[in-house]
């Protein structure tokens, strides 16, 4: 085993022999075909594998994952075959660095469609297994902590990319450790100006901060060792991104804003929490409505810890976070911390079932969303910022921000939403264009007679009530003008009369959907061809493939190649597939010929 892979596993000495065998092997397999390459900016090839394989140590992921660090993008640079990479280090791993490398082939950063399917593929990518999102996340970091040699354009690219998607995407998993690292790094090259600003805010008062939260450490100590209750206590400078969201959200400079400070409390137990809560609450006021309480109510990404902003000394404001320690260990690794390793014993199975982040994931997938839809449905549903709303029996309801209740309504029932006509909130009549507060109880009024509007479909905020509303429109009063909306369809859609239609995406592309539009994209559904067909965009069929048909909701008839794996993912796939094949006209026949 060479020198820095005993260096790596001497600061995580949890993995066993046989794992940090199978490491060791991908690293001498590597040092054989790279030990000698440099890379553009004259740094050796294999620095960054490692740099990588450390980060996902430091996460606790198994050794599958540390692996396909070493060994990730290398099967197009060296030529490499899955089976190759199977018969070598096994099927999980060979899995991984194929799931891996096509990731990092995709450009999320392009605001096109091609972008869009980008993210779209690598968060399908995602479904089939986690790993090879967190391994391209400690790829991301790694990255972006060396960023400094690139050209300042690519540096902004590649920030602007990682604050749009992969720090959300960490958030969302639940990993602030890295989010937060993600965020900072990002405004550094986005807006260095501001960055710098808030630095040297912050380090200028970094010795009167010090002597601020000693005070305050030691006065919580103090009270919770009178209660006898065991804590440890932790304080520091809220990271730069924090800072400069609120100098945005307050319209303030660094220097002006306050509340610039947090600590964190860590227990023994829930129960400890809340007494913890009660003390500071004794020694210090509470802010009204600054205290949120996500033990009883945790996050989506499983985060769970009390909240509370305090009038500390001096009048100035102090946020206090008070948790146990493995909710700690959650919040910093989110769901990395179930790769966990405990010496002696063997591993939990790993199950992300219970993930909303998944389950919204296969949802999306399932519903089959235009690339354009699903990208949006990404950005604000699955990477952005979550409320919990409550129905009347007192089950809890995810929406994203900004969420009405008609996206309420068809949360819980596409039937609820179709007829909903009004809607209160705690008690009280709310427009049905307003925004939903977190922790409301909201109750939907229906009426029989009702449906969907043109209008409604204007005041919704979720994908699903977007397509659920359309789909009604478009096949109920096909005079609404919903055509026209769907004008800049990024799905290839099929028309009436069987006939594809496409949007090429660079001229090769065109010139090849110009030979064949009309020609042979026309399918046949048993002896007709009269049927409203769309193009999956997940598998993006196209002849000869063999392919199936899937009977979809209101969206007429969705074309999957046959082996796409997110077939299985479709609800009532059995029940709702039907026959389908592509058809030739005779003169396409004799061309070919």
């Amino acid at each position: 085993m060479t020198g820095k892979i005993d260096e790596l596993f001497s600061a995580f000495p949890w993995y066993t022999d046989g794992e940090r065998n199978l490491v060791a092997s991908a690293w001498e397999f590597m040092q054989e075909r790279k030990g000698d390459t440099l890379r553009r900016d004259g740094e050796p090839f294999l620095e960054h594998p490692l740099r990588v394989a450390k980060i996902l140590a430091e996460l606790n992921l198994d050794a599958e994952s540390l692996a396909c660090a070493l060994l990730h993008g290398t099967m197009e640079e060296l030529g490499l075959s899955e089976d190759e990479l199977t018969e070598r280090f096994g099927k999980t791993v060979a899995a991984l660095v194929s799931g891996t490398s096509k990731v990092s082939a995709l450009k999320t950063g392009k605001k096109t469609l091609h972008g869009a399917e980008s993210v779209r593929r690598m968060f399908f990518a995602m479904i089939a297994d986690l790993r090879i999102i967190l391994i391209r996340l400690a790829d991301r970091l790694d990255r972006m902590r060396h960023l400094k040699g690139y050209p300042e354009e690519t540096q902004r690219s590649i920030a602007q990319e990682t604050i749009d998607i992969w720090a959300p995407l960490a958030n969302r998993l639940g990993i602030s450790s890295i989010k937060d690292e993600l965020e900072d790094l990002s405004l550094k090259y986005i807006n260095r100006e501001v960055f710098d600003h808030i630095k040297s805010i912050v380090a200028s008062k970094k010795g009167e901060r010090a002597g601020y939260l000693e005070q305050a450490e030691a006065e919580i100590r103090k009270a919770a060792s009178s209660a006898g209750i065991r804590i440890s206590v932790k304080s520091r400078a809220k990271h730069f991104w924090s800072i400069y969201q609120k100098m945005k959200k307050r319209n303030k400079a660094a220097d002006e804003l306050y509340d610039l400070l947090a600590m964190r409390v860590l227990c023994d137990t829930p129960n400890e929490c809340y007494a913890v809560l009660g003390l500071v609450h004794t020694v210090w006021k509470p802010l009204e409505g600054r205290f949120k309480d996500y033990i009883a109510m945790p996050k989506a990404n499983g985060y769970q810890s009390l909240h509370t902003t305090v009038m500390c000394y001096g009048g100035q404001p102090l946020e206090i976070q008070i948790r146990t320690h493995e909710m700690h260990r959650v919040a910093e690794n989110g769901i990395a911390s179930h790769w966990l390793y405990k010496k002696g014993t063997n591993r939990d199975s790993v199950s992300v079932d219970g993930l909303s982040v998944i389950n919204s994931l296969r949802e999306a997938s399932a519903d089959q969303y235009t690339d354009e839809e699903f990208l949006a449905n990404i950005r604000s549903e699955i990477l952005g910022d979550s409320i919990y709303v409550f129905t009347p029996r007192g089950d809890v309801i995810e929406l994203p921000a900004g969420s009405t209740a008609i996206d309420f309504a068809y949360a819980i029932h596409t039937a609820v939403g179709e007829k909903i006509v009004g809607a209160k909130a705690d008690g009280a009549i709310i427009p049905l264009s307003q925004a939903l507060k977190n922790t409301q109880v909201v109750e939907v009024i229906t009426h029989p007679q009702a449906h969907p509007t043109a209008n409604q479909y204007n005041n919704v905020h979720t994908a699903k009530a977007r397509q659920k509303i359309r789909a009604w429109l478009q096949e109920n009063e096909p005079q609404s003008g919903f055509e026209k909306k769907e004008a800049h369809d990024t799905e290839k859609t099929v028309a009436h009369t069987g006939f594809a239609h496409h949007k090429g995406n660079s001229p090769q592309e065109d010139a090849a959907e110009r030979a064949f539009d009309a020609a042979v994209l026309k399918i046949r559904v048993g002896d007709t061809t009269n049927f409203l067909i769309k193009f999956a965009a997940c598998c993006t069929p196209s002849p000869p493939d063999p392919i199936i048909g899937y009977v979809s909701r209101g969206r007429g008839i969705i074309i999957h190649r046959q082996g796409c794996p997110n077939l299985a993912r479709i609800p009532e796939i059995d029940r709702r597939s039907i026959p389908v094949e592509w058809e030739i006209p005779p003169e396409e026949k004799k061309r070919k010929k």
